[in-house]
């Protein structure tokens, strides 16, 4: 049973060094309770503490890494069954599938493609961070050619192979660091063991069922091999997803054997749009890391925008920086918008004026990320915010007129706003979709 914070706090050193990172050794000691640090963050634990604390200071899930540098990918640690209890912190690491079936033209376009799928949304860079190799030849010469082209990519990478004595080969070149394996089965788990324990490289175990994966995830720790991810994909989306939600709660209530480890989907639906739906369900519950034979931006989008969604800190909203921005080639007299440093509500507005092909400044709040009408409501968007901006530098250099166009939803700020500032206050539209037009329309005539 896991031991409470107290309990914990009457194991270490309580010499409040700060060593750790937290104020207090009762802090640390809260943290490792719930799963949030390691023990070994506190360099003065004691050899018998640090044996009676070793179940504590474990994660409920193992942390993951796969690749190296700036670009490896970490998966697992969460602590939590729902988002709002606290926060997800490992986004799923999206991957595309590589055939080694593929000519060596067909794999550098393939490879190329791959590189291409980044989106930006909210001032954010969304991409595929894996790439995984299918040994579909069954070869290991067609196997290790595909490996070269992917690689640089610079991105980690999955090897699939059911011969573990292919991946020995691909990883003797020397090409790619600590590349997940996959996977290791019931028939031959001890090779692919020796292997990643040879190598050093982190292990996915596969089998019909989340028992018998549990089960081969013991056989392959007792091997010796510590990091291990598991795969999870069943015969259909909706026995994978529960599969996946057994997983998590077993690992995090329970402290189960076996399913204490991020978890692997493979999605190869022919159908895009089923295809699609799969991996953005894995993402959503619970996936370490989901591979898919799609590699269309526009296929790849809605994947990558769940897990930004997601994933996002429900404690802090994505902001802005509260600032007068321009877009396009603005002049003293091109219109002034207000907004909120909210960043979703921020891009739409700065997305509508570029739209517009009107020149204009955008006047950004400080709300504490929070939008237009939760703001107001919550007075964090008054009129004296509003005309203390207005009153700033920054806007006096700028701007050479004294007209601000306000969100239509604020409409009853405005008569506040003109007593604080000033200035003439325009009531914009209601929603983003309608600020082309009233730039274009509208304002000429103001």
């Amino acid at each position: 049973m896991a031991l409470k914070a107290l309990d914990i706090f009457k194991l270490l050193p309580k010499t409040n060094c700060k060593k750790c990172g937290c104020p207090t050794c009762l802090a640390f000691a809260m943290k490792l309770a719930q799963k949030q640090a390691s023990l070994d963050q506190c360099p003065d634990v004691t050899p018998e503490s640090k044996s009676a604390l070793e179940g504590s200071s474990a994660p409920p899930i193992r942390l993951i890494t796969i690749g190296a540098g700036n670009n490896k990918v970490d998966v697992g640690n969460e602590t939590v069954m729902f988002r709002h209890d606290e926060s997800f912190y490992h986004q799923p690491g999206v991957g595309v599938i590589v055939s080694d079936r593929l000519s060596e033209s067909e794999l550098a376009q393939k490879a190329a493609s791959i590189a291409a799928l980044r989106i930006t949304r909210v001032g954010m860079e969304l991409r595929v961070r894996i790439v995984a190799v299918q040994n579909d030849s069954g070869a290991a010469e067609p196997f290790m050619k595909a490996v070269a082209a992917v690689q640089k990519l610079d991105m980690p990478v999955v090897l699939m192979s059911t011969e573990a004595a292919h991946i020995e080969k691909v990883l003797a070149q020397g090409l790619i660091q600590r590349p997940l394996i996959h996977a290791a089965t019931e028939e031959k788990w001890e090779s692919f063991a020796r292997v990643a324990k040879e190598k050093g490289c982190p292990l996915v175990v596969a089998a019909p069922d989340l028992d018998r994966v549990a089960a081969l995830a013991e056989k392959v720790k007792g091997a010796g091999v510590e990091d291990i991810v598991i795969d999870l994909t069943a015969g259909s989306a909706v026995d994978s997803l529960q599969a996946l939600t057994a997983s998590r709660r077993l690992g995090l209530k329970r402290k189960a054997k076996g399913v204490g480890y991020p978890a692997l989907l493979i999605s190869k639906s022919a159908d895009p749009l089923v295809n699609m739906g799969d991996c953005c369900a894995y993402v959503a519950k619970y996936a370490g890391i989901v591979l898919t034979t799609m590699d269309k931006p526009e296929q790849i989008m809605p994947i990558l925008t769940v897990g930004q969604n997601i994933y996002t800190d429900p404690r802090k909203p994505i902001q802005v920086e509260a600032r007068l921005c321009e877009v396009g080639a603005v002049t003293p007299q091109s219109p002034l918008l207000l907004t909120t440093n909210f960043s979703l509500t921020y891009y739409t507005v700065e997305g509508e004026v570029e739209a517009s092909r009107v020149p204009a400044f955008i006047g950004v709040i400080d709300t504490e990320g929070t939008s237009v009408l939760t703001a107001f409501a919550s007075d964090k968007l008054t009129s004296e915010k509003v005309a203390a901006f207005l009153a700033s530098d920054e806007v006096k250099k700028k701007i050479g007129h004294q007209k601000v166009i306000i969100p239509g939803y604020i409409s009853a700020m405005s008569g506040s706003i003109k007593d604080d500032s000033g200035w003439t206050v325009l009531v914009g539209p209601r929603e983003a979709s309608g600020i082309s037009k009233y730039l274009k329309t509208v304002w000429p005539s103001a």
